[in-house]
């Protein structure tokens, strides 16, 4: 059977049936724990959800309840996974060097299905909420989503032999998941509406199905596995220590300007990242809330709205990286983000949360960005490493800015429901601070490309 090295369609479906589900869960809790407060079926009209505006009304106090304890239901359940993905993404991810990246990608995929059948056994059955625990839990074990981007990217890298080609091709993967959120949000309201929780989650799980057989028969593995590799068992042990062997090789056989770059690299992704989960998370909150008490249709308008935010994120990679440095871009990035966030906390009206995504046209620019910066500054042996790194980084950032954000909009959604992304922007000045470090160094763009091959022909001279 002929295998094709193409990893884009597994990233979409995965990423699709993920953004599917993603807003129809907090959904599903919210209408829940709204049922449980008020002992009634939640109403939703064609235009409105429930929502109570009147704030002298014991309706509305009710409901700011309901606010909170979703909001804090949702950081437990992100906790519940987070703990066993982030060593599962560490092992698996790193080890991908010598062990193939295809685990990498079916793995999560397997986590995914069962977590979405737990999720249609939920809501047919009428399950309590406590059971979506153990969905997470058990989604987390094989990997989640962090071991899934970590190996996807990883995938990516392999396949790109120029440090241009690289930024784009990354920057294309980020813009499948923005274009995957935008369609897959939009589509989930109407799915919801029309077909009810159980199936919308019925149809996650069908997507991965799909994705699972074409991982397993149809995608080439970037890594050549010898066949007494293949035979040779490992013991758990064995395993841990060739993991963190290479981690550490990583840092410790580096020069110290590549092992400083690399660090200040990863804590301004890391930062980056911390304020966009935690900013971007609470959305679907806030946009329940009053004044705008959007329903699951309106929820789905705005998720797609943040396509275009996606495609004019990876145009303007495209287009800046033949002009500018790749630090630079990510400067833009980091401002355009701070501007919508700043406007997202002052809309109180349909037109002016919509309107959020112009000012936030480049916010996404940094990811890719960054992940390309930290690829070319590592030898080709050494990108399972770095995007281990990545994706644990990704695991504890996004774990602790949910626990963060969803605890301050818990507590702050009584007075000033916009205060979480107000500290969002503000939290930018911690990245922003670190690249202002950056170029008040000799440390630009172009020493990137100068690293590796100074190591690889240091390397080549010790061999002969």
């Amino acid at each position: 059977m002929r295998k094709f090295f193409f990893v884009e369609p597994v990233i979409f479906v995965y990423m699709f049936a993920s953004y599917l589900t993603s807003p129809v869960v907090q959904q599903f809790i919210y209408r829940r724990l709204w049922e449980e407060e008020y002992n009634s079926t939640f109403i939703s009209s064609s235009n409105t959800s429930s929502c109570e505006q009147n704030k002298s009304s014991p309706a509305y106090i009710k409901q700011k309840g309901v606010q909170e304890k979703t909001s804090l239901f949702n950081m437990q359940l992100d906790l519940t996974a987070a703990v066993p993905s982030l060593v599962v993404a560490f092992i698996i991810v790193a080890n991908g060097d010598r062990q193939g990246r295809k685990r990498s990608l079916v793995l999560p995929s397997v986590g995914a299905l069962i977590a979405d059948i737990f999720q249609t056994l939920i809501s047919y059955f009428s399950l309590p909420l406590s059971v979506l625990f153990a969905a997470t839990f058990i989604s987390g074990l094989f990997g989640s989503m962090a071991t899934f981007l970590g190996g996807g990217f990883a995938y990516i890298a392999d396949l790109c032999h120029d440090e241009k080609q690289k930024t784009t091709r990354i920057a294309v993967v980020d813009l499948i998941f923005g274009v995957v959120s935008g369609l897959a949000g939009l589509s989930s309201g109407y799915i919801l509406r029309e077909m009810g929780f159980t199936w919308t989650f019925g149809t996650a799980s069908l997507l991965h199905v799909v994705n699972i057989i074409y991982i397993i028969f149809f995608l080439e593995d970037t890594v050549s596995i010898s066949e007494s590799q293949q035979q040779a068992q490992v013991s758990f042990k064995e395993l841990l220590k060739e993991t963190f062997s290479g981690v550490y090789m990583l840092f410790k056989t580096a020069p110290s300007k590549k092992r400083i770059l690399i660090i200040v690299l990863l804590f301004t992704f890391m930062t980056y990242l911390f304020t966009v989960f935690g900013g971007s998370s609470l959305f679907t909150l806030y946009e329940l809330n009053e004044p705008l008490c959007w329903n699951e249709v309106y929820i789905g308008y705005g998720a797609a709205a943040f396509t275009s935010v996606s495609l004019t994120s990876f145009l303007g990679v495209y287009f800046f990286s033949k002009c500018l440095k790749d630090i630079y871009i990510v400067f833009i990035g980091i401002f355009s983000y701070v501007g919508g966030i700043v406007m997202a906390a002052f809309a109180k009206t349909t037109l002016l949360m919509f309107l959020v995504r112009v000012p936030s046209l480049f916010c996404l620019m940094p990811v890719p960005v960054l992940r390309s910066m930290l690829s070319k500054v590592v030898l080709p042996s050494e990108q399972g490493a770095v995007f281990a790194c990545i994706a644990c980084l990704e695991v504890v950032t996004g774990t602790i800015s949910l626990l963060v954000f969803n605890v301050l909009y818990a507590a702050t959604v009584a007075w000033f429901s916009g205060f979480s992304f107000l500290f969002s922007a503000g939290f930018c000045l911690i990245p922003l601070g670190a690249l202002c470090w950056l170029l008040c160094t000799s440390w630009n763009g172009e020493d990137l490309a100068l690293l590796v091959p100074d190591e690889v022909s240091s390397i080549d001279s010790v061999d002969s």
